[in-house]
């Protein structure tokens, strides 16, 4: 078995032009591997730096760095789907449903957020916070971006103000995120959206471009135009589609609602955006894939919640 083990080796190097022994020599000088190396758990603990003394502010860094970590899983799987232009209908089913866990994760452990913080410590530390925003997270507008095109992320009001001619650079001016970022006093761009622009926008822009025909919902479009589609998939991907742009909205308003509206005195995010709007999926009327959806459905978008 030894011997087959090898020989298996001397092959997958073989096939790179690269010398087996030197990596089989190397093995002998390599060190055993233990838990907290392999996790980096000593550099994961050290990535909390609260800007406050209050103690639950630890609680707020950590649940959004665990957040970061889970979309880094959605991303994982959406850049192999977008990617591989053989992947059989079964994988997508199996990647769908591994997104879906993924999501799940999110919506139910939102709790955290809702129910596990001190409503005068976190209305007080957020103050430190301005002008940030959970809406610059740059890992969930790459993850739309691969999943949609970005015609599907401009709600009507948008729509209802781009020019017909409009380049795929400028449609970012309408995305839907534009309405947390505009400082309705003014009727400018605040900084929360501007420093988000400046520092993601040229990345944006680079991946829009690259999945025009490459995005889950063109590759769904092409299978669905060739009588391709199987109702396994269909029923994987509105799920999705649903708990990413209804469910998830939801839990994060509902925790809006618990610290910024808990005793019906209204109060703005860190960013500035009127987010009682800004977060109701019938407002956002974000959806990845509308040809899976009927009619009546796509009217009823986030109407029953």
């Amino acid at each position: 078995m030894i011997d087959k083990l090898i020989e298996q080796i001397q092959n997958k190097y073989s096939e790179k032009g690269q010398d087996a022994e030197v990596f089989l020599k190397g093995l002998l000088h390599s060190k055993p591997i233990n838990y907290w190396d392999y996790i980096e758990t000593d550099t994961l603990l050290s990535l909390q730096k609260p800007k406050t003394n209050f103690s639950d502010e630890y609680i707020f860094i950590v649940y959004h760095q665990i957040t970061e970590l889970v979309l880094s899983l959605i991303r994982h799987e959406l850049n192999q789907m977008t990617s591989d232009d053989e992947m059989s209908q079964e994988t997508m089913i199996e990647k769908a449903g591994r997104m879906e866990r993924y999501t799940g994760l999110l919506i139910n452990s939102f709790s955290i957020m809702n129910q596990g913080m001190d409503y005068e410590q976190y209305n007080q530390f957020r103050l430190s916070l301005a002008p940030a925003s959970g809406f610059q997270s740059a890992q969930f507008r790459f993850i739309e971006l691969m999943f949609t095109d970005i015609d599907n992320l401009i709600n009507e009001r948008g729509k209802s103000r781009m020019p017909a001619d409009c380049t795929l650079e400028n449609k970012f001016n309408y995305i839907y995120w534009q309405d947390a970022g505009i400082d309705h006093q003014t009727g400018k761009k605040s900084v929360t959206l501007s420093d988000f622009e400046n520092r993601y926008m040229d990345e944006f822009v680079l991946l829009a471009n690259k999945m025009k025909k490459k995005n889950l919902n063109q590759k769904l479009k092409d299978l669905k135009d060739r009588n391709a589609l199987s109702d396994e998939l269909i029923v994987a991907m509105k799920k999705l589609d649903h708990q990413l742009n209804v469910a998830w909205p939801i839990v994060h308003l509902e925790t809006a609602h618990t610290y910024l509206n808990k005793k019906g005195e209204t109060t703005a995010a860190t960013g500035g955006s009127h987010w009682i709007k800004y977060l109701h999926p019938q407002y956002q009327r974000r959806i990845f894939f509308p040809h899976l959806w009927s009619e009546k459905e796509l009217e009823n978008w986030g109407k029953d919640l």
